[in-house]
């Protein structure tokens, strides 16, 4: 099922030839290596110019830079993605390196209401009267948000009314985050070079009854704040944990291969910037080996917290990112299909192949496995500077 997805067609984005793509490869021998997508869908080794993408994303202009960058030919994509069914040789990698890895959440009305859903229920949803009961609760009082803007006076009456005692009295957790002035943000990928890229094994918790992918657009982020490119994630996630209380977020958010990135990032000039990004439709697919199927579409246009003038921005009001920054925007999806019988609920099984897509980013495909069984391939960052060091690209390397 997988391999289907493996091609170029399912791997770039639409417009490919005029996109201004970077990526990494892991090629035998060498190690993580920076490359450029070209026109004609074959693949340039740039890592002599910009040993690291974060070096590369922290250039006055990425895309030009990315574009004059000398390097070696490595052929087709096609034949790289090829080489992945079988393991045979290079492999795509996570394309960012030396970044930090943020995540956002309840940026949209959807979620905060299943996030109040999840909180109400503590995670469980067996118990599918109430369940019924709770939901109903919640979107009868919050009524319709999706117009909010948070920290307006009109998001702040609201949320007043939700969590004052003389109002619904409810848990201000997801209320304050979702109507408040200022964003959930956490840290996705605490471990530097464990994201997962395209084609790769990502990780669920098994242990769970309700876990779920989270389609998302990516910001990537330089070191000044501003947003130079974006790419695709999946911000695995495991909702009985994060229900059963939020002091679980951690836990049930950043582990073994719950970060997918990918396939590359594409980078801003003249034909994609943050006007697109604002308005990109993230789609997502769930296959089961048992047959099961699940479909959505995330719309970038329904996030209620701008991806450069309120997350960005707040990122980098109270911390510094000399490498950059990649965040997680937050999404629209939340899969609530009962896959096991009614009250059930959306949960992973192992085999589950999920694609996220957007025609201007191209595909991000992944096989789920249970965390445990990840297999990574990156580890320490150490080796990855070892292997740049033995190659001779860390001296002179543009800055």
């Amino acid at each position: 099922m997988l391999e289907k997805l493996l091609t170029v067609a399912a791997t770039l984005p639409k417009d490919a030839s005029t996109a201004a793509l970077v990526g990494r490869v892991d090629r035998p021998g060498l190690g993580p290596s920076v490359v450029r997508v070209n026109a004609d869908a074959t693949l340039t080794d740039i890592t002599a110019t910009f040993p690291t993408v974060s070096r590369l994303c922290n250039q006055p202009d990425p895309a030009a830079a990315l574009q004059a960058a000398a390097g070696e030919d490595l052929g087709d994509l096609a034949a790289i993605l090829k080489s992945m069914t079988d393991g045979s040789g290079p492999r795509l990698l996570a394309p960012i390196d030396l970044q930090t890895v943020k995540a956002a959440g309840v940026t949209f009305p959807v979620s905060m209401i299943e996030r109040m859903i999840e909180e109400a229920l503590r995670g469980d949803m067996s118990n599918s009267s109430k369940r019924s009961e709770v939901i109903g609760r919640i979107k009868e009082s919050v009524g319709s948000i999706s117009a909010l803007t948070p920290a307006t006076p009109e998001a702040l009456k609201l949320l007043q009314y939700l969590t004052d005692v003389n109002g619904l009295n409810l848990s201000s957790t997801y209320p304050q985050v979702g109507l408040g002035e200022k964003a959930e943000i956490f840290t996705k990928q605490a471990v530097p070079l464990a994201s997962v890229g395209h084609g790769s094994e990502a990780g669920y918790n098994a242990d769970s009854k309700w876990t779920n992918p989270e389609p998302e657009l990516v910001s990537v982020v330089n070191a000044h704040g501003v947003i130079v490119g974006a790419t695709l994630g999946n911000d695995v996630n495991d909702r009985y944990l994060e229900g059963l209380s939020a002091l679980l977020l951690g836990v049930a958010k950043d582990r073994r291969g719950s970060s997918a990135l990918g396939p590359f990032i594409r980078l801003f000039d003249d034909g994609f910037g943050l006007s697109a990004i604002r308005n990109i439709q993230v789609n997502l697919s769930v296959d089961g080996l048992d047959e099961f199927h699940e479909d959505g579409v995330n719309s970038m246009a329904e996030i209620r917290r701008d991806p450069q003038d309120a997350l960005a921005k707040q990122l980098f009001d109270i911390h510094d990112y000399p490498d950059g920054v990649v965040l997680f925007n937050g999404t629209g999806i939340i899969p609530n299909s009962d896959r096991g019988g009614p009250g059930t609920g959306f949960f992973h099984k192992t085999g589950d192949v999920v694609h996220i897509h957007a025609d201007e980013l191209g595909g991000l495909a992944n096989v789920m496995v249970p965390t445990g069984e990840v297999r990574m391939h990156e580890h320490s960052m150490f080796r990855f500077m070892a292997a740049l060091a033995q190659r001779g690209v860390l001296q002179g390397a543009q800055d």
